[in-house]
């Protein structure tokens, strides 16, 4: 296999840029091909069977160039669509809810562990079945939080709005008595700095967020180094593609990326 061979990232939308870019940071000498499938989010909301073909469809696009690893960034497709993936390529295909468990495992101090994400993941019960793998006593509390996905992608993160639906969204799950909490979505992390003052401020509680993007990445880095594929090449070439309106893409991209985000380019599967 090709150690300079590019690493696959893919998403429902553009929520996976916060994967993506924690995989930079976490392996700054490797380059990425990252799909958005804009056109067709959320996924959160379809059937397994639905999220199944779109996910096929987007690694086939991938797999088209010289990968050496694909990362699924979604929680959604990770719940229900790995198995098929693995079927269509032989490169590693790498999801981010068995690293997200595992550092929630790591994590807990009273076993009590909450999850949000979207309906799909929820519905899915892939982060409670991962983490009872793990840990079989710990008591796992999830909850659906689709709002916070248009929150995000509208740029309403740290708004009084935002504020008021994670307030709604978490009381349930603090009153269980949590001390940790998975960031079940790709959108979610950028919510952490509010979810902090929101636990500190309104809780008066530490709960330990567990970012799914931090975990998936050290995995990958673990991967690579056990089989001797970290890049040796000189240069990164990052490439970004987006099923719907690479306009709305980069704007958004950038809260996600930074100002250096590159540009993106529009593909119709």
């Amino acid at each position: 296999m090709n150690r300079n061979a590019a690493i696959g990232v893919f998403d429902s939308g553009i929520g996976g840029l916060t994967v993506a870019r924690e995989i930079a940071r976490e392996l700054p000498g490797e380059t990425l091909l990252y799909l958005g499938d804009t056109a067709r989010l959320p996924y959160g909301s379809k059937s397994a069977e639905t999220v199944i073909k779109y996910a096929v469809r987007n690694v086939s696009f991938l797999a088209k160039s010289s990968l050496k690893a694909i990362v699924v960034a979604c929680n959604t497709v990770s719940s229900v669509a790995l198995p098929a993936l693995r079927e269509i390529v032989t490169v590693p295909v790498l999801g981010v809810i068995d690293p997200g468990a595992r550092a929630a495992v790591a994590a807990t101090r009273s076993g009590i562990i909450g999850v949000i994400g979207q309906p799909g993941t929820i519905r899915s019960g892939r982060y409670e079945s991962a983490i009872l793998q793990l840990a079989s006593s710990a008591r796992i509390y999830s909850r659906p939080t689709p709002l916070l996905v248009p929150l995000a992608e509208e740029g309403w993160v740290g708004s009084e709005v935002a504020r008021l639906v994670l307030k709604e969204y978490l009381t349930p799950l603090v009153d269980r008595g949590i001390d940790t909490l998975v960031l079940g979505c790709t959108h979610y992390p950028l919510f952490k700095e509010q979810l902090r003052a929101l636990f500190q401020d309104e809780y008066k509680r530490e709960v330990v967020l567990v970012d799914s993007a931090v975990s998936i990445s050290a995995e990958l880095r673990r991967l690579l180094e056990s089989q001797q594929l970290l890049s040796d090449a000189p240069q990164t070439s990052h490439r970004f593609f987006a099923t719907d309106s690479t306009e709305t893409f980069s704007r958004v991209g950038r809260s996600f990326w930074g100002e250096d985000f590159p540009q993106v380019l529009h593909v119709d599967l």
